[in-house]
C-alpha cells in the first residue's frame, strides 16, 4: 500500500534572508524515474493515430432536436472515420480562404461536433486555435481577434450579432472571414460584409474543400496549437501559448493517472458529456483524452435547463464538472429528502452515516454499504446516468461537506483536482477511494514537478517536517511557453528554471495530497472558477459618492462577493433625512434599509464603471466606525490588514451569506410566476 503518492526529489535550504527561499521538490511515486508518455507528439498524430485505430468506433454525438415539439431526440454519433472525413474537408476549406501555417484561427460558440472538428482542422494544418468565451467582458471579442490577430473565426450562428457589434473595433485588414454553424443571422451579416468581412456557412465551407482537397501541413511538437486566452487578474485578458507537446504531455498523464493511480480502464464504449466549456483548458484535455483512448463524446445542447437531460441520454463514463454543478445536485437531492420526510428521510440518513463510516475505515465506496447502495443510493447514481465510474471535479474546491455526500451518494469514486490555465489543467488529482485525500487535491499528476517554497514573510515554511507549506511553484512537459506578445508578464511568473509560480499557498499531506490555503496576493477565485482582483474593484466601489470605505470579501467557496462598508456620515444622513429616518450614524447602519439604498449605490457604481456579473456585489454590511491603523484595520501605510478584516467580520458575514443563500434557495423552489 502507498504511504505516501508524493516523492521528495531535492530541496534549497536558504540561510535566513538569502534568495531563493528554502523548498522543495516533488514529483508522483507512479513517475519518480520519469515521465509517462504515449505514441503521439502531437496532437495531430494523436488524431490520426486514433483514426486508424477507431475508425468505425463512435466519435462525436449530438441530440437533434424536434422541429415540431422542440424536444431532442437519442444521440446521434459521427465515426472516427467520419469525423476524419469532415475535417480533411473543413481543412481544405480553410486553406482555400488563404488561411496559411502558423495563423489563427477563433472559435466562438457553445461545445458542438463543429467546435471539435474546426479545432482537430487547425491541429490537421499547423493553425493556432484561439478560442472565444462571453465571460471575459463586453469587448473580449474585440481584444482578443485584434491581439491573437486572427484572420478567420468559426462560430455559432447565435454569436453573429456579438461579433459584428464588436467589428468596428476589429482590423479588418488582417480578419477576412467569417464561417458560421447553425442559423444565419441576417442583419449581423449585413454588418459584417459592409465591413469588408466574407460571410459562409459551415457546409458551404466542408463543401469547398471536398471539392478541392488541400494535403495536411503537419505541425511539429513544438509549434503552437491554442492561444487560450484567460481572465487572469487585472486589465486585458492574456493569451497562454501552449505547444501541441504541452496538451499531448497532459494526455499522457491523465492516462497515467487512470491506469496507475485511479485503476480505471476507460476506452471503446467508454463516453464523456462534453458541457464545460471547451474554451478553457479542462474540458479540452479531457476530450483530447478521450479520443486518444477510443472513447466518445457526446455534447450538450447548449441549456443548462436540459442538462440533466442530456446525461440521462448520454450515460457518461466519467464526469467532470465545477463546485457549482455539484452543489446544485446536492441541494437538489437534499431538498427532495427533506421533503419526503418520514421513513424515506430516516432511511436515507441511516445509509448516509453507515457508509460514510466505513468509507472513512478505509472501505472502497463500492464495498462500504452495497445494500443501501441497492436500496437508496442508486437514484441517486442516476442523476448522473448510472454508468459514471469516476467523479473529478475542478476549477475551484468543493466545499467539503458537498465532497463528502457526493462520495457517499453517488455510487463512484469522487476525487478534486487542480490547475491553471497555464499548465493544461492537470496539475495535480487526488487518489479516488482514499479517505486521507478528503478535502485535497491529491498529489501531482505523473508529468508534474511540484515545489513548496518557503514564504517567511506569511510564515510558511515549505522545510516543516509535520506540514510543509509555501508557495505551489509547478514545473514539466505540460507547462505553457508563456503568454502571448507579454514577455513582461511572462517573466514575473516562469523563473529561468522553468518553474511557474502559481501565487497559491499549499501544504502538503503526509499521504502526499496538496491543499491549497492561502493566496500570495490578493486575487481568488469564485466557486465557478472566475478570478477576482480584489484591490481593482475596492478603488471601483470606492468611487460611490455615498462610500467611505470599502473592504470587498469572497472567496472560492462562495458564488458571490460581500462587502463591509463605511459610509460617509453626510451621505448616509442625507438618506435618512429624505426617507423619514433618523438616529445617530451608528443606529442608521443597523436598518436593513440603509443596507439596501447602500447595495443599490454600489451596485451602480459598479455597472457605471463596467465590472463583470460576477464581480458585482450582492450583500453588504454598514460600519459607522472608520478603519484605521488604530483598530487594527490598516497598516502604517493604509492599506488593509485582510486577515484581521476577516477575523473581526467572520461571524456577521457567515450570516449574512446565510440569507443570500436562503434567499437564492427560496427563489429556486418557488413556482414559476410566483414571488419567493
Amino acid at each position: 500500500m502507498v504511504t505516501s503518492w508524493l516523492v521528495p526529489t531535492g530541496e534549497t535550504r536558504a540561510a535566513s534572508g538569502d534568495t531563493p527561499s528554502a523548498s522543495r521538490i516533488y514529483r508522483n511515486v507512479v513517475a519518480k524515474d520519469g515521465f509517462p508518455t504515449i505514441e503521439a507528439t502531437t496532437l495531430h498524430e494523436l488524431f490520426q493515430n486514433s483514426v486508424a485505430k477507431y475508425s468505425g468506433e463512435k466519435l462525436l454525438g449530438w441530440r437533434p432536436i424536434d422541429a415540431a415539439t422542440g424536444k431532442a431526440g437519442p444521440y446521434e454519433w459521427l465515426t472516427y472515420g467520419e469525423v476524419n472525413e469532415k475535417v480533411q474537408a473543413i481543412a481544405s476549406g480553410l486553406a482555400g480562404l488563404g488561411v496559411k501555417a502558423g495563423d489563427r484561427v477563433g472559435v466562438y460558440g457553445v461545445n458542438c461536433c463543429e467546435w471539435m472538428m474546426t479545432m482537430q482542422a487547425c491541429n490537421r494544418m499547423s493553425y493556432e486555435c484561439v478560442p472565444l468565451y462571453d465571460t471575459l467582458g463586453e469587448n473580449a471579442v474585440e481584444f482578443i481577434v485584434n491581439h491573437s490577430e486572427a484572420v478567420v473565426t468559426v462560430l455559432d450562428g447565435r454569436k453573429l450579432g456579438s461579433l459584428a457589434g464588436a467589428i468596428k473595433g476589429i482590423n479588418t485588414a488582417q480578419f477576412k472571414n467569417v464561417v458560421y454553424w447553425g442559423q444565419e443571422d441576417a442583419a449581423a451579416v449585413q454588418v459584417l460584409t459592409a465591413a469588408g468581412v466574407s460571410v459562409m456557412s459551415f457546409e458551404a465551407l466542408a463543401q469547398a474543400g471536398a471539392a478541392k482537397p488541400v494535403a495536411a501541413v503537419a505541425p511539429k511538437p513544438d509549434d503552437y496549437c491554442t492561444i487560450m486566452y484567460t481572465s487572469g487578474t487585472t486589465g486585458d485578458p492574456k493569451g497562454v501559448l501552449l505547444k501541441h507537446s504541452a496538451v499531448v504531455a497532459t494526455v499522457a498523464s491523465l492516462i497515467s493517472f487512470l491506469k496507475e493511480v485511479a485503476g480505471e480502464a476507460i476506452g471503446v464504449g467508454d463516453s464523456l458529456l462534453s458541457y464545460l466549456p471547451l474554451a478553457h483548458i479542462f474540458d479540452r484535455t479531457a476530450e483530447e483524452m478521450f479520443i486518444a483512448l477510443g472513447g466518445s463524446i457526446g455534447y450538450w445542447q447548449g441549456n443548462v435547463n436540459t442538462l440533466v437531460d442530456d446525461i440521462g441520454a448520454l450515460k457518461p463514463s466519467i464526469f467532470i464538472g465545477v463546485p457549482r454543478v455539484f452543489d446544485r445536485i446536492y441541494n437538489r437531492v437534499t431538498d427532495q429528502i427533506n421533503e419526503a420526510g418520514g421513513v424515506k428521510k430516516l432511511l436515507f440518513n441511516w445509509g448516509f452515516a453507515r457508509k460514510l463510516f466505513y468509507i472513512k475505515k478505509g472501505l472502497e465506496q463500492d464495498k462500504a454499504a452495497p445494500f443501501f447502495d441497492k436500496l437508496v443510493f442508486s437514484k441517486v447514481k442516476q442523476r448522473l446516468g448510472g454508468n459514471v465510474k469516476l467523479i473529478v471535479s475542478g476549477g475551484a474546491p468543493l466545499a467539503p461537506h458537498v465532497e463528502e455526500f457526493l462520495k457517499v451518494a453517488m455510487c463512484a469514486p469522487v476525487v478534486q483536482g487542480y490547475g491553471l490555465t497555464e499548465t493544461c489543467a492537470a496539475s495535480c488529482i487526488a487518489v479516488p477511494d482514499s479517505w486521507a485525500m478528503h478535502t485535497t487535491n491529491g498529489p501531482c499528476t505523473p508529468c508534474t514537478e511540484l515545489r513548496l517554497e518557503s514564504v517567511p514573510e506569511m510564515n510558511y515554511d515549505a522545510l516543516n517536517e509535520a506540514e510543509p507549506a509555501g508557495e505551489v511553484l509547478l514545473r514539466g512537459p505540460q507547462l505553457f511557453s508563456g503568454y502571448y506578445k507579454q514577455p513582461e508578464k511572462t517573466r514575473e511568473v516562469l523563473d529561468a528554471d522553468g518553474w511557474f509560480h502559481t501565487g497559491d499557498i499549499g501544504t502538503i499531506t503526509k499521504e502526499g495530497g496538496l491543499k491549497i490555503v492561502d493566496r500570495k496576493k490578493n486575487i481568488f477565485k469564485l466557486s465557478q472558477g472566475e478570478y477576482i482582483a480584489v484591490e481593482k474593484l475596492e478603488a471601483i466601489y470606492k468611487k460611490s459618492p455615498s462610500v467611505e470605505q470599502v473592504w470587498v470579501y469572497g472567496n472560492s467557496f462562495k458564488s458571490v462577493l460581500v462587502a463591509v462598508v463605511v459610509p460617509k456620515d453626510d451621505a448616509i444622513k442625507a438618506w435618512a433625512a429624505a426617507n423619514g429616518k433618523s438616529g445617530s450614524v451608528a443606529e442608521l447602519c443597523k436598518d436593513p434599509a440603509a443596507e439596501a439604498w447602500l447595495l443599490a449605490e454600489l451596485q451602480a457604481t459598479g455597472k457605471e464603471n463596467k465590472t463583470k456579473g460576477f464581480e458585482a456585489i450582492k450583500g453588504v454590511l454598514l460600519e459607522p466606525e472608520q478603519f484605521s491603523v488604530d483598530n487594527d484595520c490598516l497598516t502604517p501605510t493604509f492599506k488593509f490588514k485582510r486577515p484581521q478584516l476577516q477575523k473581526r467580520y467572520q461571524a456577521k458575514i457567515d450570516a449574512l451569506y446565510d440569507k443570500l443563500e436562503a434567499e437564492e434557495h427560496a427563489k429556486a423552489k418557488a413556482p414559476k410566476g410566483a414571488k419567493a
